[in-house]
Protein backbone atom coordinates (compact mmCIF):
# COMPACT_ATOMS: atom_id res chain seq x y z
CA UNK A 1 0.00 0.00 0.00
CA UNK A 2 1.30 3.06 -1.36
CA UNK A 3 -0.44 6.23 1.41
CA UNK A 4 1.35 9.04 -0.77
CA UNK A 5 -0.44 8.05 -4.10
CA UNK A 6 -3.38 10.26 -4.44
CA UNK A 7 -5.07 7.41 -6.18
CA UNK A 8 -5.38 5.26 -2.63
CA UNK A 9 -8.91 4.23 -2.45
CA UNK A 10 -10.02 3.90 1.08
CA UNK A 11 -13.61 2.37 1.61
CA UNK A 12 -15.05 3.92 4.36
CA UNK A 13 -18.13 2.64 5.91
CA UNK A 14 -20.51 3.93 8.63
CA UNK A 15 -23.89 3.44 10.05
CA UNK A 16 -26.82 5.12 10.95
CA UNK A 17 -29.60 3.09 13.62
CA UNK A 18 -32.40 4.72 15.38
CA UNK A 19 -33.90 2.20 17.69
CA UNK A 20 -35.23 0.16 14.46
CA UNK A 21 -34.79 -3.50 13.98
CA UNK A 22 -32.31 -2.90 11.82
CA UNK A 23 -29.31 -0.57 10.94
CA UNK A 24 -28.22 0.92 7.70
CA UNK A 25 -24.05 0.81 6.77
CA UNK A 26 -22.94 3.14 3.95
CA UNK A 27 -19.55 1.84 2.35
CA UNK A 28 -18.17 5.17 0.25
CA UNK A 29 -14.81 4.91 -1.92
CA UNK A 30 -13.33 7.58 -1.46
CA UNK A 31 -9.27 8.16 -3.35
CA UNK A 32 -6.79 10.05 -1.26
CA UNK A 33 -7.48 13.03 -2.81
CA UNK A 34 -10.88 12.96 -1.38
CA UNK A 35 -13.01 12.31 -5.00
CA UNK A 36 -15.88 9.86 -4.24
CA UNK A 37 -16.26 7.08 -6.69
CA UNK A 38 -18.08 4.35 -5.44
CA UNK A 39 -21.20 3.97 -2.85
CA UNK A 40 -22.97 0.63 -1.68
CA UNK A 41 -25.47 0.07 1.23
CA UNK A 42 -26.13 -2.66 3.29
CA UNK A 43 -28.11 -3.31 6.67
CA UNK A 44 -27.46 -4.99 9.80
CA UNK A 45 -29.48 -6.39 12.76
CA UNK A 46 -29.73 -4.39 15.82
CA UNK A 47 -28.37 -6.29 18.92
CA UNK A 48 -26.99 -9.07 15.69
CA UNK A 49 -23.99 -10.36 15.09
CA UNK A 50 -23.64 -9.91 11.62
CA UNK A 51 -22.24 -6.64 10.90
CA UNK A 52 -18.57 -8.29 10.16
CA UNK A 53 -20.52 -10.24 6.85
CA UNK A 54 -22.50 -7.10 5.94
CA UNK A 55 -19.41 -5.26 5.53
CA UNK A 56 -18.08 -8.20 3.20
CA UNK A 57 -20.83 -8.05 1.28
CA UNK A 58 -20.54 -4.06 1.03
CA UNK A 59 -16.71 -4.76 -0.81
CA UNK A 60 -17.76 -7.96 -2.81
CA UNK A 61 -20.66 -5.83 -4.25
CA UNK A 62 -18.79 -3.56 -4.66
CA UNK A 63 -16.50 -5.65 -6.90
CA UNK A 64 -13.39 -3.38 -7.05
CA UNK A 65 -10.07 -4.75 -7.19
CA UNK A 66 -8.55 -1.36 -6.52
CA UNK A 67 -9.87 -0.72 -2.97
CA UNK A 68 -6.61 -0.38 -0.99
CA UNK A 69 -8.12 0.03 2.84
CA UNK A 70 -11.21 -0.78 4.61
CA UNK A 71 -12.02 2.15 7.34
CA UNK A 72 -14.66 1.63 9.68
CA UNK A 73 -16.00 3.98 12.34
CA UNK A 74 -16.74 2.15 15.02
CA UNK A 75 -16.22 -1.63 16.79
CA UNK A 76 -19.45 -1.58 17.76
CA UNK A 77 -22.49 -0.98 15.46
CA UNK A 78 -25.88 -1.41 16.05
CA UNK A 79 -26.65 -1.88 19.85
CA UNK A 80 -23.61 -4.47 20.31
CA UNK A 81 -23.06 -5.82 16.54
CA UNK A 82 -19.26 -6.30 17.08
CA UNK A 83 -16.87 -6.16 13.90
CA UNK A 84 -13.81 -8.44 13.30
CA UNK A 85 -11.22 -6.60 11.66
CA UNK A 86 -9.41 -9.94 11.05
CA UNK A 87 -12.01 -11.84 9.30
CA UNK A 88 -12.79 -8.69 7.24
CA UNK A 89 -9.11 -8.07 6.47
CA UNK A 90 -8.70 -11.94 5.66
CA UNK A 91 -11.62 -12.35 3.70
CA UNK A 92 -10.90 -9.75 1.27
CA UNK A 93 -7.17 -9.11 1.55
CA UNK A 94 -7.66 -5.98 2.06
CA UNK A 95 -6.11 -4.05 5.58
CA UNK A 96 -8.57 -2.62 7.66
CA UNK A 97 -8.80 0.02 10.36
CA UNK A 98 -11.11 0.62 12.50
CA UNK A 99 -11.28 4.02 14.08
CA UNK A 100 -13.13 5.15 17.71
CA UNK A 101 -13.25 8.65 19.12
CA UNK A 102 -13.65 8.35 22.83
CA UNK A 103 -11.56 6.87 25.73
CA UNK A 104 -13.06 3.77 27.13
CA UNK A 105 -12.95 1.37 30.00
CA UNK A 106 -14.34 -1.24 27.66
CA UNK A 107 -17.85 -3.00 27.14
CA UNK A 108 -16.97 -6.49 28.54
CA UNK A 109 -19.72 -5.78 32.18
CA UNK A 110 -22.30 -4.10 30.05
CA UNK A 111 -22.15 -7.33 27.40
CA UNK A 112 -22.78 -9.24 30.35
CA UNK A 113 -25.65 -7.37 31.41
CA UNK A 114 -27.45 -7.18 28.57
CA UNK A 115 -26.24 -10.52 26.44
CA UNK A 116 -26.08 -13.19 30.11
CA UNK A 117 -24.18 -16.33 28.50
CA UNK A 118 -23.54 -15.18 25.15
CA UNK A 119 -20.15 -16.54 24.78
CA UNK A 120 -19.48 -15.63 21.77
CA UNK A 121 -20.20 -11.82 21.62
CA UNK A 122 -17.96 -11.58 24.44
CA UNK A 123 -15.15 -13.57 22.69
CA UNK A 124 -16.02 -11.40 19.79
CA UNK A 125 -15.54 -8.28 22.15
CA UNK A 126 -12.16 -9.54 23.77
CA UNK A 127 -11.20 -10.77 19.93
CA UNK A 128 -10.89 -6.78 18.83
CA UNK A 129 -8.11 -6.24 21.43
CA UNK A 130 -6.22 -2.74 22.39
CA UNK A 131 -6.59 0.31 20.47
CA UNK A 132 -3.57 2.63 19.69
CA UNK A 133 -3.61 6.58 20.39
CA UNK A 134 -3.67 8.57 17.89
CA UNK A 135 -3.22 12.70 18.23
CA UNK A 136 -4.19 14.03 14.85
CA UNK A 137 -3.06 17.01 13.17
CA UNK A 138 -6.45 18.78 14.02
CA UNK A 139 -5.46 18.23 17.93
CA UNK A 140 -8.29 16.04 18.71
CA UNK A 141 -7.51 11.93 19.51
CA UNK A 142 -8.72 8.91 18.05
CA UNK A 143 -8.58 5.40 18.67
CA UNK A 144 -7.19 2.82 16.05
CA UNK A 145 -7.88 -0.96 15.88
CA UNK A 146 -5.95 -2.34 12.81
CA UNK A 147 -5.42 -5.82 10.90
CA UNK A 148 -3.19 -6.37 8.10
CA UNK A 149 -1.59 -2.63 8.27
CA UNK A 150 1.28 -1.20 10.57
CA UNK A 151 0.67 1.59 12.81
CA UNK A 152 2.79 3.69 11.25
CA UNK A 153 1.06 3.82 7.85
CA UNK A 154 -2.11 3.63 9.94
CA UNK A 155 -1.78 7.00 11.00
CA UNK A 156 0.21 8.53 8.33
CA UNK A 157 -3.16 7.87 6.50
CA UNK A 158 -5.34 8.68 8.77
CA UNK A 159 -3.48 12.23 9.00
CA UNK A 160 -4.25 12.26 5.12
CA UNK A 161 -8.13 11.90 4.89
CA UNK A 162 -8.99 13.98 8.29
CA UNK A 163 -9.30 17.25 7.01
CA UNK A 164 -11.04 19.03 10.06
CA UNK A 165 -12.58 17.92 13.53
CA UNK A 166 -11.61 14.02 13.98
CA UNK A 167 -13.66 11.96 11.81
CA UNK A 168 -12.07 10.92 8.62
CA UNK A 169 -13.53 12.22 4.79
CA UNK A 170 -14.43 8.36 3.71
CA UNK A 171 -16.18 7.49 6.93
CA UNK A 172 -17.78 11.17 7.69
CA UNK A 173 -19.06 10.84 4.01
CA UNK A 174 -20.21 7.51 4.68
CA UNK A 175 -22.49 8.49 8.08
CA UNK A 176 -23.82 11.13 6.22
CA UNK A 177 -25.06 8.89 3.63
CA UNK A 178 -26.62 6.55 5.91
CA UNK A 179 -27.99 9.01 8.09
CA UNK A 180 -29.90 10.37 4.70
CA UNK A 181 -31.42 6.48 3.79
CA UNK A 182 -32.20 5.87 7.45
CA UNK A 183 -34.24 9.13 7.68
CA UNK A 184 -36.23 8.58 4.33
CA UNK A 185 -37.20 5.04 4.93
CA UNK A 186 -38.31 7.01 8.49
CA UNK A 187 -40.30 9.24 6.54
CA UNK A 188 -41.69 6.54 3.57
CA UNK A 189 -39.33 8.72 1.07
Amino acid sequence: MHPEKSGTRILGIAESFRGRDRSILAGIVMRRDLRIDGAALETITVGGMDATEAIIRIYETLNRSDINLILISGAVMAWYNIISPDIISQTTDRPVIIITYEQSDGLCDTLRYHFPGDSERLAAYKALGERDFVRLHTGHTVYLRRAGIPLTTAEEIIHQITLDGKVPEPVRVARLIARSVMRSSQTGI
